[in-house]
C-alpha cells in the first residue's frame, strides 16, 4: 500500500518537472500585441471551460448515480422530455458561442497586423512625437536579413528595437514561404516571395528574445533563428553606431552571395545598404538581367508587349536563378533545375512498355526539340 501511494505521488509530481522545462514566452509576453493575443487566449479557454468543465463532471456524476449496483437511482423509462433541462442545454453552449463569436469578431480587427498600432500597452496612448522604426524583412536560406531604411543599415540574424516605440515591419521571402515570429512581441506572419506582408508592434520590456521561422522551409530550417533586442533609446543609439563601425557594405553582388543558401550563418553587420536592395529583392530582380515584378505587372497592365514580349522570357525566369552555378534550390527538379525527381511514375504507352515524360538519361522531354530546353520556371518562385 505504502509504495502505491509513493507512485502516486510520483505520478502527480512527473506534470510539474515537465512545466519546468518549457518556455513560456507565449504566456508572459514583453510587447502589448502579444500581450492581447495572450488575453484572446486565456479568454477563449475560459469560455470554452466553462462548457466543458461542467459536462465532464455531470458525466462522471450520472455515470456514478446511475451504475448498475446502484438500486436507489430513480428509474424512469418513460421519460422523453424536461422543459428546463432542454433550455440548459441549448441556452448555455448558445450564450458561449455568441461571447466566443463577439470576442473574435473585435479581436481580428483590432489585432489585425496590418493595421497601425494605436497605444503602446493597455494605459498609454502613443505619444505625437513618436516615430515609428521601420524595418524590412526577408526571410533568406536559411538567414533572416532586416534592413533599417532610415538609418541605412542592414543586419542578419540579429535586430533591434527601442522600447515603447512603434515597430513597422515591411516582410518578404527571397525563395520559399517562410514565417517570421518573435514569440515576445507579436504573433506570426508569412513572408512570401514576390509579396509583402506587413507587421506592426511595439516591446515594452528590455530584453533579449528570440526569434525564428515557424514554417519548414527546407534543410537548415532549424537553425533558421535570430535574437531580437528591446533596448532604451541610448542603447539603441549605440547598437545602430556598432553596426556602423563593424559593418560592411551590402550591395547587389554581396546580396547574391549572400543570397546563396548556408547553414548556421553568424551574425552579420552592415554599415551601409543600396537603397533600392529591399526593393529589387520584393520583386524578384535583385540578379542582374531579371525584370522586376513590377515591371511586369504593369506591361501587363498596358495590355501587353506584343511580339517583342518573347525577349522577356529569360528575364522572367526566377526559381533557375542558381542552376547554373550549381546551387540546387530546396526542393527543386524538373524543369527548374534538370534535375529528376526521387521517383518519377512511368507512363505506360500502350504498346506494352514503360516510358517517362521527363527528361532521363539522354531522352528529350516532350515538346522540346533537343531535350535542353526546359519549361518555363513559375513566377511563383515556389520550389
Amino acid at each position: 500500500m505504502q509504495k502505491l501511494v509513493k507512485f502516486s505521488r510520483l505520478l502527480s509530481v512527473l506534470p510539474l518537472l515537465f512545466l519546468a522545462g518549457c518556455n513560456m514566452v507565449v504566456m508572459a509576453p514583453s510587447g502589448d500585441i502579444a500581450v492581447q493575443q495572450r488575453d484572446l487566449i486565456v479568454i477563449s479557454t475560459v469560455l470554452m471551460l466553462l462548457i466543458i468543465v461542467p459536462v465532464i463532471f455531470l458525466t462522471l456524476l450520472f455515470a456514478w448515480r446511475y451504475r448498475r449496483s446502484n438500486t436507489a437511482a430513480t428509474y424512469a423509462p418513460e421519460w422523453h422530455h424536461s422543459t428546463r433541462l432542454e433550455i440548459v442545454i441549448w441556452a448555455a453552449p448558445l450564450a458561449i458561442i455568441i461571447a466566443l463569436g463577439a470576442v473574435t469578431w473585435i479581436s481580428t480587427h483590432k489585432l489585425d497586423p496590418y493595421r497601425p498600432l494605436d497605444r503602446l500597452d493597455a494605459e498609454r496612448a502613443i505619444p505625437a512625437d513618436v516615430k515609428p522604426l521601420t524595418v524590412e524583412v526577408v526571410a533568406l536560406d536559411w538567414k533572416w536579413l532586416f534592413f533599417y531604411p532610415e538609418l541605412g543599415i542592414a543586419t542578419v540574424n540579429e535586430m533591434a528595437a527601442p522600447v515603447d516605440t512603434p515597430i513597422n515591419f515591411k516582410i518578404t521571402a527571397s525563395s520559399v514561404m517562410n514565417s517570421f515570429y518573435i514569440p515576445a512581441l507579436a504573433g506570426q506572419i508569412y513572408a512570401m516571395p514576390g509579396m509583402e506582408t506587413k507587421l506592426h508592434a511595439v516591446i515594452n520590456r528590455e530584453g533579449e528574445y528570440e526569434g525564428f521561422s515557424a514554417n519548414y522551409s527546407g534543410a537548415g530550417f532549424s537553425h533558421m533563428r535570430f535574437k531580437f533586442h528591446g533596448l532604451t533609446k541610448e542603447g539603441f543609439d549605440g547598437w545602430v553606431g556598432q553596426v556602423k563601425q563593424q559593418g560592411t557594405m551590402l550591395n547587389r553582388d554581396a546580396y547574391l552571395k549572400l543570397e546563396k543558401p548556408s547553414e548556421k550563418e553568424p551574425v552579420r553587420y552592415y554599415a551601409s545598404a543600396d537603397a533600392d536592395l529591399y526593393k529589387a529583392i520584393l520583386n524578384l530582380c535583385a540578379t542582374p538581367g531579371k525584370m522586376c515584378m513590377n515591371e511586369m505587372m504593369h506591361i501587363d497592365m498596358m495590355g501587353g508587349a506584343g511580339k517583342e514580349s518573347a525577349e522577356n522570357r529569360e528575364k522572367l525566369q526566377y526559381d533557375n536563378r542558381h542552376a547554373g552555378e550549381g546551387v540546387v534550390q530546396p526542393g527543386a527538379t524538373v524543369p527548374a533545375t534538370g534535375v529528376p525527381a526521387k521517383a518519377e511514375p512511368p507512363r505506360n504507352s500502350g504498346d506494352g512498355s514503360m516510358q517517362h515524360d521527363m527528361q532521363h538519361e539522354g531522352h528529350s522531354m516532350p515538346g522540346s526539340a533537343n531535350g535542353t530546353d526546359p519549361a518555363p520556371a513559375q513566377l511563383n518562385n515556389n520550389n
